[in-house]
């Protein structure tokens, strides 16, 4: 009766699959372990052979032949070291002159490079108003700028002496001095030192109002009149340079206002539109500048002026 029931619940189709047999191998496993076995007796039977199946090829060695070395030169004999250059004494402060050795040999150097500090050019202000009798240069109309024999420049020795400020800088330059005797009393003893002061040469009693404003700690300028358009309707005064003139005309001319007076740092234009676009006359009046140590200012009154390029060109500040 229970073998009946367990018939009735199982599903219909599904018939009662017999046991395995325990232990036995099928065939399938008997051949696998066979085929190892085979390929592993061939492998060993491989390895174990005395002879290769490929003979490697011979590889020929030479023997090289060995000589006797050959006895070595006799070395030259040895030069005794040159004897080193004496090298000149170093001073310790003020100017110093460094030469610059050139790639053309041993020789002494064509140039030489001069190298200050600043600060130790300039004059003390206690003293600015006397002229440095290095910077003069005789003349038949009276004493001219000119570079020291150390090199020193009007520009460098009369200069204000810088702030220390930082940032943008202004330059304000008042032209136009020693024309008015009051006008000029009043610039220099109202404007700040800062303030520079221009001087035009046709004025009166210049040497003293240079005094006075170098006491007061200004730097100061000279104008020089340049030919400008319309010129002789548009006249800037007696001994301007003109662009018909020769260019020894012109310097004489230049000449006569630089001896007005002493311990400027340089020179302004005073009108000279038509004379700054002109290369032949304005050449040879920037060089007389830079070869006396002199700053040139143009007051940027003319579009056309050659005035920076000439600089540049002549190393005119």
């Amino acid at each position: 009766m229970t073998d009946i029931g367990k018939d009735i619940e199982r599903p219909l189709g599904q018939a009662v699959r017999p046991p395995r047999a325990a232990g036995k191998l099928s065939g399938g496993a008997i051949m696998a372990t066979v085929a190892v076995l085979v390929v592993a007796g061939i492998s060993g039977a491989i390895a174990l052979r005395e002879k290769p199946f490929r003979k490697p090829q011979e590889v020929a060695v030479s023997t090289p032949k060995v000589t006797a070395a050959a006895e070595p030169a006799a070395a030259p004999p040895a030069l005794a070291p040159a004897a080193p250059k004496p090298e000149a004494p170093v001073k310790s402060g003020g100017p110093q002159i460094i030469h610059v050795q050139t790639e053309e040999g041993d020789g002494p150097p064509k140039a030489a490079m001069v190298i200050r500090d600043p600060s130790t050019v300039g004059q003390n202000l206690k003293v600015a108003h006397i002229p440095d009798k290095a910077l003069i240069e005789a003349s038949e109309t009276g004493p001219l700028p000119v570079r020291a024999a150390d090199g020193r420049r009007p520009f460098d020795v009369y200069a204000r002496p810088w702030s220390g400020g930082r940032g943008a800088r202004v330059a304000i330059v008042i032209g136009g001095l020693s024309v008015s005797q009051t006008g000029t009393q009043a610039a220099i003893a109202k404007l700040p030192a800062e303030v520079t002061l221009a001087f035009a040469p046709q004025g009166n009693s210049i040497g003293r109002w240079m005094q006075a404003a170098r006491q007061s700690g200004h730097e100061i300028v000279m104008q020089v009149p340049l030919e400008p358009f319309d010129y002789p309707k548009v006249n800037p005064g007696r001994n301007t340079l003109t662009v018909a003139a020769s260019a020894d005309e012109n310097l004489k001319s230049l000449h006569w206002a630089l001896s007005r007076t002493t311990n400027y740092t340089g020179v302004m234009n005073y009108m000279g539109a038509r004379f700054s676009a002109d290369a032949a006359a304005m050449e040879p009046f920037i060089a007389e500048l830079g070869k006396r140590g002199l700053a040139y200012i143009d007051d940027g009154s003319s579009a056309r002026s050659l005035a920076p390029d000439l600089a540049l060109k002549d190393g005119v500040p």
